[in-house]
């Protein structure tokens, strides 16, 4: 009988259990049905910082969306896995995605835990956390945890321990918009994976748990104490010796957040630039999740140049019409440092400070600098002051008496250290003025450097490739350019005197004036550009015809489609600095077409070059070993579309330009250089773009919104001066190098005035250079001599506005 009862309740219970079993597979089943392909993971690309780098290899910039610098498991340092490993997961080699042991005491611990209210604890190996985090989703439930464990048996099956781990180590996100070691170990320490210290390391694994709960600046006590539970379990699993681990733990967290700006000075706006190509070329997913590296042409030391000649010419402009006050009045309250706090500064212009007025009499300003911020971003509670003399200040002063006339307590300005007086500051104050400058490679197009404005924390605006102006007389060598190409020396004659044109549609007559409002008679086209004669350069263009030079100005790129009027000879159409810089690097590399590029080559996330800026064509350059074959050649396969002879003509004549013209401060350079400068209606643009053989320069000046400069205030006496500063820097070091004259040429000297052949002893004689089957005139004639003085209708209302100013 008791056989039996215990037969029947054997039975119950094994229905029992298969029932339940039955019960837990259907339920498995439905769970496995839906669950995603743990192939995923073999294809699995994931979001990858775009790295932007100067032409000498320096970081300038990262883009993402997350932060992550994805690194294979073999450049993954020893210290660093094992740091995450005994941190998270001990038993990760020995378990087969699930640890047993691992669930049984954390099942005991919890269950102890429920009863004294005591912290729970979990369980997951790094495969669960790989599982959950490139698979699933993060909700709590018992559902998600079972998919969890199946697919973690499902990736050891299909994958490598060093496959998971390296998944694991480059997806975990770790704080401070940090995904992955290697992007981690950059943001908290400024430095690779594989300078970490052994402290360094076990903090880095201290984060995945909670990255906010162990914040260094935040909890740093919590954070220090979470790290040296790392350090231990490292010791305990024989990852370190006792003395190493004591010596780690001694140490402090040591976090040193990196900076995320650009990290090179004054790279801004080129950097910006860009961002908008590569935006434009590959999109946003491309450019923030791509993982690209780009190696731009940007030149660290020339863009300090530019940036530097830039700001200079800008304040000096500025300052000369004196001081509009100050960026705001603030009351001093109990801590003047709090109410300076409050006020963001241009944080790209370095050397000047915030500050406020504390005090000031007849003689001097007491000043309370902004205080910086600490990590956490709080202000510092370091006060530091100082004074502002009436010797620091006397641009503001003028018309003025005394400091306190100018200057009120609680005035909020922009202050420098004074040079060699401590405690001393110079008085600023933000331009309204602004300008751009473009550097330029010009046999290559590669831009070397640039800047868009003042200050790019103010204003984003890039002036250097967005801004439209009229490039006034810097376009009268494209004129120029088309003459020489077409027939015409440097030594022919125009007439420089009065001429109408009629623009038809009832529109009143044009004349075109020079600067100086005189005539001067028949006068070489050497003259003419040197000297910048308005009226000798619509003569020319009109005897050769506008169609020709809106040709030669879609050739060099200056516009796409040049309207063909008269007054368009003079720079009346609006273009950009870029493309000016462009257009005259025709001249300066012997006729060649220029690309201008910021960006020299892509590569995607595994190294593969995408693109290339380099179009020239290399025979040979891919030989394995040399069998004394020829020495490889690169052929040079961009258009030709100004002649040799004409480039090296209009270099020649630009170079007078410099030594005559009106562009002489450029002379204080001490090298060869060939430019020139332009103006426009009003003095509202002021350029001059020049170049020495292997160098171009671009610089324009005017107000965002365009309004007169003053009198005066033309590309020789604004633009040509930044310039020359930046010539100074960038060639101090070189070789005065002579323009290269092309073969073929020929050097006759000649009258300047007449441009006929003349003893080259005799005075008022220049060397001029004319192709072959070209020379002086042997009898004189001009240009526009018998001309009736007024032509067909070649404008329209809105081109013929304003032009007589252009020079």
């Amino acid at each position: 009988m008791f056989l039996r009862l215990i037969g029947y309740l054997f039975g119950i219970g094994a229905v029992f259990f298969l029932v339940v079993a039955a019960g837990v597979a259907w339920y498995v089943s439905g769970l496995t049905g839906g669950l995603p392909s743990v192939e995923v993971l073999a294809k699995y690309e994931p979001p990858v910082m775009t790295r932007i780098h100067a032409a000498d290899g320096q970081l300038v910039q990262e883009y993402a969306h997350e932060r992550r610098l994805y690194l294979p498991i073999q450049a993954i340092p020893d210290r660093v896995k094992a740091a995450f490993i005994s941190a998270e997961d001990k038993n990760f080699y020995q378990h087969s995605g699930l640890d047993y042991v691992g669930i049984m005491r954390a099942g005991l611990q919890n269950v102890a835990a429920l009863s004294s209210n005591g912290r729970m604890i979990g369980a997951s190996t790094i495969t669960q956390q790989v599982a959950k985090n490139f698979l699933l989703t993060n909700e709590r439930t018992i559902d998600r945890k079972i998919k969890e464990a199946i697919l973690s048996l499902r990736i050891e099956q299909a994958n490598s321990k060093d496959k998971i781990l390296e998944l694991y180590l480059n997806e975990i996100f770790l704080g401070l918009g940090s995904y992955g070691v290697a992007a981690a170990s950059l943001s908290y320490f400024d430095k690779s994976v594989h300078e970490l210290t052994l402290a360094e390391a076990a903090y880095l694994a201290a984060l995945p748990k909670g990255p906010n709960n162990y914040n260094p600046f935040r909890y740093p006590e919590r954070a220090i104490e979470r790290r040296n539970w790392v350090i231990d379990r490292m010791v305990e699993n024989g990852y370190a010796t006792a003395d190493e681990g004591e010596a780690a733990k001694a140490q402090p967290l040591g976090v040193k957040t990196r900076i995320a700006s650009p990290h090179i000075f004054a790279a801004d706006y080129y950097v910006e630039e860009v961002r908008r190509q590569l935006l434009q070329i590959y999109g946003e997913k491309a450019l923030y999740d791509g993982g690209l590296s780009v190696r731009t042409s940007l030149d660290p030391a020339l863009q300090v140049m530019a940036r530097q000649s830039l700001m200079n010419g800008l304040i000096a402009f500025d300052e000369d019409r004196g001081w509009r006050g100050p960026v705001k009045n603030l009351p001093l309250g109990d801590d003047w440092g709090t109410a300076i706090g409050s006020v963001t500064a241009l944080s790209d212009v370095y050397e000047w400070r915030l500050a406020i007025v504390t005090a000031v009499n007849k003689t001097e300003a007491e000043i309370g600098l902004q205080p910086g911020r600490g990590d956490t971003g709080k202000l510092l509670a370091e006060r530091e002051t100082g004074v502002i003399p009436a010797d620091e200040m006397k641009w503001a002063l003028r018309g003025k008496r005394s400091v306190d006339s100018v200057l009120k307590v609680g005035d909020v300005i922009y202050v420098e250290a004074a040079d060699g007086k401590p405690g001393a500051y110079r008085l600023h104050q933000v331009p309204e003025i602004e300008g751009a400058m473009v550097v330029m490679d010009p046999h290559t197009g590669r831009v070397l450097a640039m800047d868009g404005g003042f200050s790019y924390a103010e204003s984003e605006f890039n002036r250097a490739t967005q801004a439209l102006r009229q490039p006034g007389s810097s376009f009268k060598p494209f004129v120029y350019a088309a003459a020489l190409d077409n027939g015409y020396t440097p030594s022919s004659v125009v007439l420089d005197a009065p001429i109408e044109i009629d623009p038809g549609f009832g529109q009143p007559m044009w004349r075109p004036e020079n600067y100086a409002q005189k005539f001067y008679g028949p006068s070489t086209l050497r003259t003419g550009i040197e000297q910048s004669r308005n009226v000798m350069t619509v003569r020319l263009a009109q005897d050769m015809g506008m169609p020709l030079v809106a040709e030669y100005a879609k050739r060099f790129g200056v516009y796409d489609n040049l309207g063909p009027y008269l007054p368009n000879a003079l720079g009346a159409t609006e273009t950009t600095v870029m493309r000016m810089v462009a257009g005259y690097s025709v001249f300066a590399n012997g006729g060649r077409q220029v690309k201008p590029t910021l960006i020299d080559r892509i590569q995607d996330r595994f190294g593969k070059t995408i693109f290339k800026h380099e179009e020239r064509v290399c025979d040979g350059c891919d030989a394995d070993s040399w069998h004394n074959q020829d020495e490889p050649v690169v052929t040079d396969n961009r258009e030709q579309v100004l002649d040799p002879m004409t480039a090296y003509q209009i270099t020649s004549m630009l170079e007078g330009v410099v030594q005559r013209g009106t562009a002489t401060v450029v002379k204080q350079v001490g090298k060869p250089i060939a430019g020139k400068t332009g103006t426009s209606n009003d003095y509202k643009d002021a350029w001059f773009i020049g170049y020495s053989p292997d160098l171009v320069v671009g610089v324009f000046i005017g107000y965002d919104n365009p309004r007169p400069m003053g009198r005066g205030m033309t590309g020789g006496e604004v633009a040509a001066p930044i310039a020359t500063e930046f010539f100074k820097l960038a060639l101090a070091d070189k070789p005065a190098i002579p323009f290269r004259m092309p073969e073929g040429l020929t050097l006759v000297s000649i009258d300047r005035r007449t441009g006929m052949r003349a003893p080259p002893d005799a005075p008022g004689t220049i060397m001029e250079a004319f192709k072959p089957g070209t020379g002086p005139a042997d009898t004189y004639s001009v240009i526009g001599s018998s001309d009736g003085g007024t032509v067909s209708s070649e404008s329209d209302r809105a081109i013929m506005s304003g032009t007589g100013g252009l020079y």
